[in-house]
C-alpha cells in the first residue's frame, strides 16, 4: 500500500528552480493542474523574467515570485504560507565548475536542500518532491556528491516525518535545458564555427522537457518510498548526438569543424541511473534519426 501524490485544485505549491528551464515547465503543468505556485529567483535577471511570464493580470496571481536563495531559511520560511507541497529543482548544476567551486556547489544542492527539508517537517507539508542526477549514481566528483548527500538526506527525514511524502527522481541531462552544451553546439553549428567535444565515444541518458515532466508525475503516482526513482530509458552517444545536431543545424556546404578536448574533471565516460544497473553504453541506444526527432 503506497500513497500516490496528485495536484489539487486551488492549492499552493513550491517550486525551486523555478526560473530554470525544467521549473519554467513544471510551473505550467502545474497551472494546468488547477494548482497555483511560489517560487524563488536568486538574482535580479531571473526576478524580472518571472514576473515577465507570470504577469499577475494575466494569470490571476496564480504565481508569487520571491527574490532570495534557498540557502537563507528566511527565505523559505517567507514563502511557505498555505502551501501544500513542495518541488525541489534548484540546484547548483554545472559538473565542471562545481569542481572549482565546491563550497558553493556543496552550499547550494546541500545546506539548500536541507533548509527546505526543515521547513517541510515544520509546517508538515503533503509532500517533498527532488530532482537528482545519475551523478549520484556513479560519483566521479563535488555535484555528483552533493547529490548523493541530498538523497540521503531525503531518506532521512522520510524516516523522521513519515506524515510527510519525501520523494526523489533521478534524471540525466535535459535537451537545452540551462546551461547546457547543447544550446552552444546549436550556436556554434548554425555559424559554421568549430565544436568542442568532450569524448566522442561518451554515452549519456537524455529526457526531453516534455518526458522530464512527465516523469515527474510518474514519479508523484508510482513512487513507494523516499529511494530514487529511476526509469529505465535509451542512451546516446556524444558522438550520434553531434552528428545528429550537425545534420539539422550546420549549414548545407558546410564542413563540420570538431575540437576533441576530452573528459573534463568530474565526468564519467559512460553513466548509471542506478549504481549497480546497466552502464549507459550497454542498454539501448537512440539512432542518428530518432536524436534528430528529439532535438
Amino acid at each position: 500500500m503506497y500513497l500516490m501524490i496528485k495536484i489539487k485544485k486551488g492549492a499552493k505549491y513550491l517550486v525551486t528552480g523555478g526560473s530554470g528551464f525544467l521549473g519554467g515547465a513544471l510551473i505550467d503543468r502545474i497551472l494546468n493542474e488547477g494548482g497555483s505556485v511560489v517560487t524563488i529567483a536568486r538574482n535580479e535577471g531571473n526576478l524580472i523574467k518571472l514576473k515577465q511570464k507570470y504577469n499577475p493580470t494575466v494569470n490571476q496571481n496564480q504565481v508569487e515570485i520571491y527574490s532570495g536563495d534557498i540557502v537563507d531559511p528566511f527565505v523559505i520560511e517567507s514563502c511557505m504560507k498555505d502551501v501544500i507541497g513542495i518541488f525541489h529543482l534548484a540546484a547548483f548544476k554545472h559538473v565542471s565548475m562545481a569542481e572549482q567551486q565546491a563550497k558553493q556547489c556543496t552550499t547550494g544542492n546541500v545546506v539548500g536542500s536541507l533548509n527546505l527539508l526543515e521547513a517541510a517537517a515544520k509546517y508538515n507539508v503533503e509532500f517533498v518532491l527532488g530532482i537528482s542526477t545519475d551523478k549520484a549514481a556513479q560519483i566521479a566528483g563535488v555535484y555528483g556528491a552533493s547529490k548523493y548527500i541530498m538523497e540521503k538526506l531525503f531518506e532521512e527525514y522520510s524516516r523522521t516525518y513519515p506524515s510527510t511524502l519525501f520523494r526523489i527522481v533521478r534524471y540525466g541531462n535535459v535537451l537545452y535545458s540551462t546551461g547546457s552544451v547543447l544550446c552552444k553546439w546549436k550556436e556554434l553549428l548554425e555559424n559554421g564555427e568549430e565544436v568542442i567535444v568532450t569524448d566522442p565515444t561518451a554515452t549519456r541518458y537524455f529526457w526531453t522537457i516534455d518526458q522530464a515532466v512527465d516523469l515527474i508525475f510518474q514519479c508523484m503516482e508510482e513512487a513507494r518510498d523516499s529511494l530514487p526513482f529511476c526509469p529505465e530509458m535509451k542512451s546516446m552517444s556524444v558522438d550520434n548526438l553531434l552528428k545528429a545536431m550537425a545534420n539539422k543545424y550546420l549549414p548545407e556546404g558546410e564542413e563540420l569543424k570538431i575540437k576533441i578536448i576530452g573528459l573534463q574533471v568530474g565526468e564519467n565516460h559512460h553513466e548509471k541511473i542506478v549504481a549497480d544497473g546497466k552502464f549507459s553504453n550497454e542498454v539501448q541506444q537512440f539512432t542518428i534519426e530518432e536524436i534528430e526527432e528529439l532535438i
